[in-house]
């Protein structure tokens, strides 16, 4: 049905485009936008959506600030409406005036996106459209407002209710592997061998979570590794010459790189739900498995460092865990949360801060940020909701007493 559905969308839309062609070219994009603001035909709004993103992917980067301008100005709200609107709600709260109030409080670039998402393949147009904007808006904060609209739209688009998390293999599509590889944003892909030492072991799980209007492009994506105990070291992790073992002898499940996809989404987030949907069904698939960890890099570690004025070059093993140890539990940003954004991420989905290991990423990368210094976050089950609910409510740390200890063992070199 969905296939025939597409196909005459299809038929509609080749007719109708080959006679408005000559005056859609000759129209301006904000022009062809008030046009479908006021469309009431499906095929005719549908073939206007198309002619719209499709003026605006031809763009430069000036072109999408005019673009980008003529949204902010021009279709958002009128407040002596929703004033208005509002006063005829207070005086009366019947149905036709809280639509009134409805419509006059929503900006006209929210329709606009709705319309323009209509149109086959428009879902990841409007996601490169936003990573467009929110690199215009480090310039020009005025387009903030435009993007608010879009975070709005794309927090109910891409609402876990509409995502499908599917395992990622080596018998994947190559079109998704090769997304994998240009994706992966914690440990480089370095070839093909490579991935396939990620992939292919029986002792390797890959899992990502898809859209229904971008099938083929996962938004995030976990791998993982099932080791017997955990780990301490990205190098041993990812070794070459690593011995396998047999899922089923495994037990313990890490979590070792997390990478979000899609630029355009940020702010929506998805890891969460990633995590707890793979421990399910891990769980389920594998009943050994009796610890979920992260091996996670430390990526705002130096940067601290040299914003406090201490060191950062290479130090004894000790020492370095004693830092990391610290900054983990006790370096804080302004709202009071962690600094360190993966420790954000974690402790806010309920896990805790369970070891930290020196020379654990001896990667350019992993040096450049930490030292080589990676930590475990650790998922226990039964305390994550507690842990949450500690982070969520005071910005509590959890750590294993290893951590406490190491964290105090720093805080006493520096009285």
């Amino acid at each position: 049905m969905s296939f025939l559905a597409d196909l005459l969308t299809t038929v509609f839309e080749r007719r109708y485009r080959g006679a408005s062609e000559p005056d859609h070219q000759r129209r301006s994009i904000e022009e062809l936008c008030t046009d479908l603001l006021s469309s009431s035909g499906e095929v005719s709004g549908m073939v206007l959506a198309r002619h719209i993103l499709d003026s605006y992917g031809a763009m430069d980067e000036d072109g999408k600030k005019a673009f980008f301008d003529f949204l902010t100005t021009q279709l958002g709200i009128d407040p002596n409406q929703v004033k208005s609107a509002l006063e005829a709600y207070a005086l009366e709260a019947s149905k036709s005036n809280y639509r009134q109030f409805m419509e006059a409080s929503e900006p006209q670039r929210q329709e606009l996106a709705r319309r323009l998402n209509q149109v086959p393949g428009a879902t990841k147009q409007l996601v490169e459209m936003r990573k467009d904007l929110l690199k215009l808006a480090r310039k020009h904060p005025e387009l903030a407002v435009v993007d608010l609209d879009l975070r709005h739209l794309f927090a109910s688009w891409f609402n876990r209710g509409f995502l499908v998390l599917r395992p990622i293999s080596w018998e994947s599509p190559a079109d998704i592997l090769d997304k994998i590889i240009a994706y992966e944003a914690v440990h480089a892909i370095d070839s093909w061998d490579d991935l396939r030492r990620r992939l292919q072991p029986a002792d390797r799980r890959c899992f990502g979570f898809f859209h229904p209007a971008m099938p083929d492009d996962p938004l995030i994506f976990v791998e993982v590794a099932l080791t017997q105990g955990i780990p301490g070291s990205v190098q041993g992790l990812l070794a070459d010459e690593r011995d396998n073992i047999a899922a089923e002898d495994a037990d313990t499940a890490v979590f070792y790189s997390i990478s979000n996809c899609q630029a355009g989404l940020a702010g929506i987030s998805f890891g969460n739900s990633l995590i707890k949907q793979v421990v399910a069904d891990l769980s389920r698939e594998l009943p050994n498995l009796k610890t979920f960890v992260t091996l996670s890099p430390i990526p705002s570690l130096n940067r601290w460092l040299e914003e406090s004025g201490a060191q950062t070059s290479p130090l004894p093993e000790d020492q370095q865990r004693q830092i990391a140890a610290h900054y983990l539990l006790n370096a804080k940003r302004a709202d009071g949360t962690p600094y360190d954004p993966v420790a954000r991420f974690h402790l806010g989905n309920g896990a805790l801060v369970h070891a930290v290991h020196a020379d654990a990423d001896l990667s350019e990368n992993g040096l450049a940020q930490s030292g080589g210094t990676m930590v475990n976050y650790l998922y226990d089950l039964p305390l994550i909701s507690q842990n949450h609910e500690c982070f969520a409510s005071a910005q509590d740390v959890v750590a294993s007493p290893e951590v406490t200890a190491l964290s105090a063992a720093a805080e006493l070199k520096d009285t």
